[in-house]
């Protein structure tokens, strides 16, 4: 049960939800046992790639965001219908509130405590002002949080991780949950007693299992999600209640690999590549929604177009253009995808003629500045500089193909402010399982219909600081 003479808080998970819930247990004086089904740590949320909003940060001031109090209605206008509906007992407005007021927190944590620059703010759609934080080194934002996070636990000696360790069971002892039983990479199985919490994942790779079940009408769309089955078999076995399970995201833009364009598996690309100026385009080389819009509508304005002539894939050809100020402050996401052949250099001499007159109509629009009136209704185009006519031919734009792509699941487990897992007790009402906590895309009530870009490593890094805080305090019966 202990690690030395310390009793332990068990995590199940090693993404963002996870470490900030290890880190926070930590704090509070307990020993943390990590356990990961994966062969190294990071979850999904290694690879995030275009940051994590905060509201009212020192970042945003200096932009030029003196005030930011946008943030809750815009994430309650992305939620949609799913705001006004759920169990009682799922509080949205609380998880929204607390998701929002604590984002600048986060973000602070981040930068002060745990060392990583996220010094690099860019607008994503659905947002009414520039809030989504990266930083200015070469590391996508994911991999800098996790691998920051991951060194600074790995140096205290009361924190243990195991990958390659499948959780197969939550021990339950008269209603509450008392621990852990998993099988480790040699197929061991062995338990472990301590307070959980759950920090798994969501289901979007879970093709043939939760998703089929929850969204049949999404088989043979292409996925950002490693295939794996789900975990919340786990949760339901001990009587927790899910919300929003058939919600799942749609991404607007997974990159289209010229070397196998049908692959189920397609990498991200990336929303902040839009946000600083990129644009989409049609087959026929014409601009078609406003790339800022959530990313529900641009997803649907894509499935609306023809499809790809692939007979094997359910996939779109759409046309990703980033002019060189927007190549530029992207560049380390540009390096990355021009090294996975996903994104070629070209001039614009060299682009189609349809493509040519798109980039130049955009560029005029750009340049028109505060008077700039899109039809599309597009309002801020991020660091676009390229210039319209014959004074950009020479000039090189980053190019791709893209597709919508299952990406994020917002169903998920019931969970109260405190991030304890909530079941159905008489008359519907909902109440704490005792001994679990949960953090991360496994819980469901906050996002509702729809996920703004940058409030995924949001949410883990708020409720999985919670989370952990809160089980550790339970070992010396102060919750």
């Amino acid at each position: 049960m202990t690690q030395g003479s310390k009793k332990q808080v068990i995590v199940v998970g090693s993404g963002l939800a996870g470490l900030s819930a290890a880190h926070e247990a930590l704090k509070a004086g307990a020993a943390v046992r990590m356990l990961d089904r994966a062969p190294k740590p990071g979850g999904n949320s290694i690879k995030a790639s275009s940051g994590i909003n905060g509201a009212g940060t020192r970042f945003q001031r200096d932009i030029g965001i003196a005030k930011d109090e946008s943030f809750y209605a815009d994430t309650v206008r992305s939620a949609g219908q799913n705001f006004q509906e759920g169990p009682t007992g799922i509080d949205r407005k609380t998880l929204i509130e607390q998701l929002t007021s604590q984002s600048e927190s986060a973000v602070n944590w981040l930068v002060d405590e745990i060392g990583v620059d996220l010094s690099v703010v860019a607008q994503l759609g659905g947002h009414s002002v520039a809030r989504t934080h990266r930083g200015a080194g070469k590391l996508p934002p994911g991999a800098a949080i996790v691998s920051a996070l991951v060194e600074k636990l790995k140096s205290n000696p009361d924190f243990v991780l195991e990958n390659s360790a499948e959780a197969d069971e939550l021990l339950v002892n008269d209603g509450a949950v008392q621990g852990v039983r998993y099988h480790d990479a040699d197929g061991q199985t062995h338990e472990l007693e301590g307070p959980v919490v759950f920090a798994a994942g969501g289901f979007a790779g879970d093709a043939h299992g939760l998703l089929s079940k929850y969204r049949p009408d999404l088989a043979g769309m292409p996925s950002t999600n490693e295939a794996r089955p789900a975990s919340h078999g786990l949760l339901e076995a001990v009587g927790a209640e899910f919300v929003d399970m058939d919600s799942v995201q749609i991404h607007p833009t997974g990159f289209v690999d010229p070397k196998d364009p049908a692959a189920g598996y397609k990498f991200l690309a990336a929303e902040a590549l839009r946000g600083e100026g990129g644009i989409l385009l049609s087959s026929s080389g014409e601009r078609f929604v406003n790339e800022l819009d959530r990313r529900d509508v641009v997803s649907d304005a894509i499935m609306a177009l023809p499809r790809s002539a692939l007979e094997s894939a359910r996939q779109w050809d759409i046309t990703l253009l980033l002019d060189p100020g927007a190549c530029e402050v992207v560049g380390s996401h540009i390096g990355f995808y021009v090294w996975k052949g996903l994104v070629q250099k070209k001039k614009v001499k060299d682009l189609a003629p349809e493509i040519i007159a798109a980039v130049d109509k955009y560029a005029a629009l750009v340049a028109s500045g505060a008077s700039a009136n899109d039809a599309l209704g597009r309002k801020a185009f991020g660091h676009w500089r390229l210039p319209s006519g014959e004074a950009n031919r020479e000039e090189e734009v980053c190019i791709g193909t893209v597709t919508p792509v299952v990406h994020f699941t917002m169903g998920g487990v019931a969970f109260d402010s405190h991030a304890r897992v909530l079941r159905s007790q008489k008359e519907g009402e909902l109440t704490p399982i005792p001994g679990l906590w949960a953090a991360g895309e496994i819980t469901g009530g906050i996002h509702g219909a729809n996920r703004l870009g940058g409030s995924s490593l949001l949410e883990c890094a708020v409720f999985g600081r919670v989370a952990g805080a809160d089980a550790a305090k339970s070992l010396t019966g102060n919750e």
